[in-house]
């Protein structure tokens, strides 16, 4: 069964990447037989975060037209609030990013967070790993605008791109030690409205080695999604960052980063809060409860 679904996957089957998304999302048994028999591949993971509001989706719409233009294909999976009650994505892919639903070129999935509070889904490792093997020349996965906690991008993509708008002035020093430290590339999206300049230049003297924890210059790109203006500014920076990391040390610490996520979760599976709140209640009613001493049998 795993190996006929993988072959059609690796010929880019569009149907059988589909359902095996579906399969790892709902832990269908046997779904890691099928992970372990992915090959190596090197397909991009380009990573798009920023606060509500920021255009991120818009955003890459217009960077999906751009990577057409240039005869080059695109999965993308858009991270969405989880709805409460089906703990399904609120935001379907048919209702955004419409221009390439039918595009044979384009593979848009939507995914919900059900309730990660890094503006990631919980497995969006494997997914990730299941569209690199696909023939797509790169995976675009724009997250959940969140805020501080949204810095998981940064174990999983290969350039991380962060995009904030002239309003955000006044914010730009409480998200620094957060939002503002993973990105590879900054946009500065509706650069047509007013302040937008000073803003640019204000974070420009922010970032500038010595006064911040970075080691070189990052490319800051101001952008207007919805005059599509700036985009291929932004694909190009994308490209540079990618050539350079192939080089450097950091896609080992991405994959050790995935690597200690999924040995984490592996690891703490057996491990069920309401179980763990039940046997703490039944200690505190015997006046038996030690932290310490409850947390130490599940760690050894």
């Amino acid at each position: 069964m795993w190996d006929q679904l993988l072959s059609k996957i690796l010929h880019g089957d569009v149907k059988s990447i589909a359902r095996s998304i579906s399969l790892i999302e709902n832990e269908v048994p046997g779904y890691e037989e099928l992970l372990t028999a992915l090959p190596h591949h090197t397909t991009p993971i380009i990573g798009i975060t920023g606060p509500p509001g920021a255009g991120k989706s818009t955003l890459v719409d217009a960077l999906i037209g751009e990577l057409i233009r240039q005869k080059k294909t695109v999965a993308v999976l858009c991270v969405d609030p989880s709805s409460p009650f089906h703990l399904g994505a609120l935001l379907g892919d048919r209702i955004r990013m419409s221009n390439w639903y039918n595009n044979a070129s384009v593979f848009i999935r939507s995914l919900a967070t059900r309730g990660s509070l890094g503006g990631l889904h919980p497995h969006i490792i494997e997914i990730t790993e299941l569209l690199k093997v696909t023939p797509f020349d790169y995976i675009l996965v724009e997250t959940v605008g969140v805020g501080q906690s949204e810095i998981e991008i940064v174990g999983l993509a290969d350039c991380t791109t962060v995009v904030l708008v002239p309003e955000a002035g006044d914010e730009i020093q409480t998200m620094k030690a957060g939002l503002m430290e993973i990105a590879d590339i900054f946009l500065v999206n509706k650069a047509d409205r007013p302040d937008a300049d000073l803003f640019t230049r204000n974070l420009r003297s922010m970032l500038a080695p010595g006064f911040s924890n970075t080691q070189s210059e990052l490319p800051i790109i101001k952008t207007i999604a919805s005059q599509k203006a700036g985009i291929s500014d932004w694909l190009s920076a994308i490209e540079d960052q990618l050539s350079q990391h192939t080089i450097s040390d950091k896609r080992a610490w991405l994959l050790a980063e995935r690597a200690y996520h999924l040995i984490e979760r592996k690891r703490m599976k057996d491990v069920n809060k309401q179980r763990l709140k039940e046997a703490i209640e039944d200690l505190q009613d015997r006046h038996a409860f030690n932290l310490y001493q409850f947390v130490q049998q599940f760690s050894t």
